[in-house]
């Protein structure tokens, strides 16, 4: 609105030079004109296909920052516990991705379009795949609501010039949601519904819908002397508005579900929490938010069961996309812009968020089959 003001201030400044009828004229254009820039914004609406243009190269800056777990194993354990839960969702269609990305720093992140990240130090704090399935569900809540998308609409977080191509706002869009995930930076009503539900999906399936609760609790305590919020904590909702509204909806929705399958999240998860204290962080000035990776010298990061460094892999490369991307691969060597950095660092440093990562950014592909996903069904139990 402020833009559109703007406009119209400097088009009835010019036009006062002008005759009666040609001012009439020119400001009747330049309303207009002000007026579909604004309504570019609001109205974009995005398909499917550029959601997930959007969530793609919005993942491939979280894994240029934080790395990516080059372990089969463990990406195909999380891809099997989110498809479980995303099947079950309100978009099963969409192509969903799970990516462990290897920091220590507690954290997730729902990027548009089904790409769903949760961190190396988020699965080594849960102690079971209840609670994995509630964090994930949490995830896909917000992309089932298409939070990011909205909450850039309804902020006019987003500045568009006349002669903007949907490419340029759509490209303005990726910045600015990167910035939102990077930041946790949802509403406290967004963040309320996505406990809500995804406590409730996971209920749907099987997953003790305590699980988020009893996560959020040790998160909590493992940061009781941090400052400033942290990680999935970054959030308006304090910690007991949450577990409040989580045992609200427990009771009135009668979520009963009982599975925690803690042997099956216990094998394939060999993680060790690393206090927050001793969580090594880095911000790289105008150089984006990727500095301070490990040097692949065996410090245990990257690798759910040794230290060995693993050879970086090819990212798979789906078709040109809507963005003018050609695919995930160079999505993987983004580096944030400088006022998206600029911003990410505007509340100083927390260990969650600024965390260092590894250096391998390629993605992990896996492949699951309708009989692997319903014979991981019957084992929750």
């Amino acid at each position: 609105m402020r833009s559109f003001v703007l406009a119209l201030a400097t088009l009835t400044a010019l036009a006062l030079a002008l005759p009666a009828d040609a001012q009439l004229g020119k400001i009747t254009e330049g309303l207009q004109k002000a007026k579909e820039v604004k309504d570019k914004v609001d109205d974009l609406v995005f398909t499917d296909a550029e959601e997930q243009e959007l969530g793609a190269k919005v993942s491939g800056m979280l894994r240029e920052k934080y790395g990516v777990v080059q372990d089969k194993a463990v990406h195909k354990y999380v891809a099997l516990v989110g498809t479980a839960l995303a099947q079950s969702s309100s978009r099963p269609s969409l192509h969903w991705t799970f990516i462990v990305l290897d920091t220590d720093g507690v954290n997730a992140f729902a990027a548009p379009g089904g790409f769903v990240h949760i961190t190396r130090g988020a699965l080594a704090l849960a102690q079971n795949e209840a609670e994995l399935a509630d964090v994930l569900g949490h995830e896909i809540s917000h992309i089932t609501g298409k939070h990011t998308i909205k909450a850039i609409q309804k902020g006019k977080l987003v500045q568009a010039g006349a002669d903007s191509t949907r490419n340029a706002l759509l490209g303005a869009f990726a910045d600015k949601a990167y910035e939102m995930v990077l930041e946790n930076a949802f509403d406290r009503g967004e963040e309320m519904d996505a406990d809500k539900n995804g406590v409730a999906l996971a209920n749907t399936v099987g997953y003790a819908p305590t699980g988020l609760g009893a996560f959020l609790t040790r998160l909590a305590d493992r940061n009781k002397d941090l400052k400033d919020r942290s990680g999935l904590f970054a959030s308006h909702p304090d910690t007991k508005a949450r577990l409040d509204g989580l045992a609200k909806v427990i009771t009135s929705d009668k979520l009963a579900a009982t599975a925690t399958v803690a042997p099956r999240f216990h094998q394939a998860i060999l993680y060790k929490p690393v206090p927050v204290s001793q969580i090594a962080t880095a911000i790289s000035g105008s150089a984006g938010l990727t500095g301070g990776k490990d040097d692949g010298k065996g410090n245990g990061k990257g690798d759910n069961k040794s230290d060995k460094a693993e050879p970086k892999a090819a990212d798979p490369k789906p078709a040109g996309g809507k963005f003018g991307l050609s695919g995930l691969n160079p999505l993987g060597k983004e580096k944030a812009s400088n006022q998206t950095v600029s911003s990410a660092g505007s509340r100083g440093v927390n260990p969650d968020r600024d965390a260092t990562g590894g250096a391998n950014s390629a993605l992990v592909v896996v492949t699951l089959t309708a009989a692997e996903i319903a014979d991981f069904r019957k084992g929750i139990v």
